[in-house]
């Protein structure tokens, strides 16, 4: 839907996009059916003779795959065939049927292509829970997630990518178009039931997630990816606890995702989006390289008279060192000083971003930040450019930071910002206020740059008859 932005110059950025976009083109197969109300486990999975459960089908060896040769894994290891001659195999379709399925354990299936695992049309196949263990090359489509759906202890995670120790890593997996929520109404919460309730919404620590146009609802942490390569896109993370997202592998992409509403409910810095380094000493000893955050939309709250609001920190990078990211046409609408803030940056971008504050007060303002790494270490060779922004703080060796608009009165440059419509006013000072140089070619909405004489500031470009999304 967008162009693939000209800032990344990064071979092994290009080649992780590369990857990704190979990973979500599984091979046409057979199709086979689960019904969890008429199947029967004697059937043959048929259409017209579908099977009961997708978890007998699992534990019963229906499946031809691949596992580990021997066990604890090392990466040394050889893949070998398991289940010869199952009926479901790489490249085939698992349609499910409306029905409760219960929790889902996938472990120890290496697939040699993808087999997706999805909601036959018109049906709602409904879990408590998702772990796929020790894995790769599954597609879930369309799936609903929730710990309402059965009885049984809460899950804490409501779909988990897990790589396991014993079992080796997880990789290629991707989560597509399902609904996940800890509860569908949580509007008479308190903050207990917040902290008791609500669990995580999609985590993966593997290479090469890619989860997109997922809606989570009223979840604690929304959307997690530790492992490198990932794709997080397209998707809503609307009401959470903790953080919207976050990103924690090298060479990430989340893009075009929003993320709404956040709930104060305990000690938890939220972000909507968080990343941080890992080294040998810990937290802040190591990098975080070559991410991209673009066209994402972080929103404090929409309701001012919300139970449990607080001031959400817009994306929030503390622990260094963060390496080549570029951050562009991200919307931040934050009651908090952390607008968009880097603690230890090298060779960064925050370019054409709109970052605001909902009103006067403190915390605040909502600012774009850079400054040293928490050991003292300056950042250096970063660019901020084309920013619209309640303040602006940037600090560091080699710095350029041109073409920024502070914005006093968000009423004279946007369209309806009480409402979070960020569109430029035809007048607005901001209209061909920027520069073409290392500017993304697109806005948020996939308007080519420049519209008018020149690049316009902050995530929208002007037109006079404006793009929908």
């Amino acid at each position: 839907m967008m162009q693939a932005c000209r800032l990344l110059r990064s071979c092994s950025a290009l080649a992780a996009l590369m990857l990704i976009s190979l990973c979500v083109l599984p091979s046409q197969g057979a199709d086979f059916y689960v019904d969890p109300q008429s199947g029967d486990a004697a059937n043959d999975g048929s259409k017209d003779r579908p099977w009961r459960s997708l978890q007998e089908v699992l534990d019963r060896g229906g499946v031809e795959t691949r596992n580990w040769e021997s066990l604890p894994y090392k990466p040394d290891a050889r893949l070998v065939p398991k289940n010869a001659g199952a009926p479901v195999r790489p490249g085939d379709t698992i349609h499910l049927r409306s029905g409760d399925y219960g929790d889902l354990a996938i472990r120890g299936h290496y697939n040699q292509d993808f087999i997706t695992i999805r909601a036959e049309e018109g049906h709602t196949p409904r879990f408590r829970s998702i772990r796929i263990q020790s894995g790769s090359h599954w597609i879930l489509q369309g799936l609903h997630v929730s710990p309402e759906f059965g009885q049984g202890e809460k899950p804490r995670t409501m779909i988990f990518l897990e790589s396991h120790g014993w079992r080796g890593p997880v990789h290629d997996i991707v989560i597509e178009d399902c609904v996940l929520q800890s509860a569908d109404d949580t509007s008479q919460w308190s903050k207990e039931d917040w902290n008791r309730r609500a669990c995580d919404g999609i985590t993966g620590n593997g290479a090469r997630i890619v989860v997109r146009r997922n809606r989570l609802k009223n979840v604690n942490f929304g959307i997690s990816i530790s492992g490198p390569n990932g794709l997080v896109e397209h998707n809503v993370v609307e009401n959470f606890a903790g953080d919207g997202l976050r990103g924690l592998g090298d060479y990430g992409v989340f893009q075009y995702n929003v993320v709404k509403n956040c709930y104060d409910v305990n000690e938890n810095h939220d972000d909507g989006f968080q990343s941080w380094s890992v080294g040998p000493g810990g937290v802040g000893t190591g990098q975080v390289k070559g991410i991209v955050l673009r066209g994402n939309v972080i929103i404090n709250y929409e309701d001012p008279n919300q139970l449990h609001r607080g001031a959400l920190q817009g994306i929030g990078c503390f622990d260094g060192m963060y390496v080549d990211w570029v951050v562009e046409n991200n919307v931040v609408f934050v009651d908090h000083y952390h607008g968009i803030t880097f603690g230890g940056a090298v060779n960064c971008k925050i370019v054409n971003n709109t970052v605001i504050d909902p009103n006067d007060r403190r915390p605040g303002p909502a600012a774009v930040r850079i400054g040293n790494h928490k050991n003292g270490t300056p950042s250096r060779d970063c660019i901020v450019r084309n920013n619209l922004v309640s303040a602006i703080d940037v600090r560091g060796e080699s710095m350029t930071v041109d073409h920024n608009l502070v914005v006093d009165n968000p009423a004279e440059l946007f369209v309806d910002p009480q409402r979070w419509d960020f569109r430029l006013r035809g007048k607005s000072p901001a209209v061909d206020a920027g520069t073409a140089e290392g500017a993304p070619t697109t806005d948020i909405r996939g308007t080519a740059r420049p519209q008018g004489d020149a690049v316009d500031l902050g995530a929208f470009e002007w037109t006079e008859e404006p793009t929908s999304r």
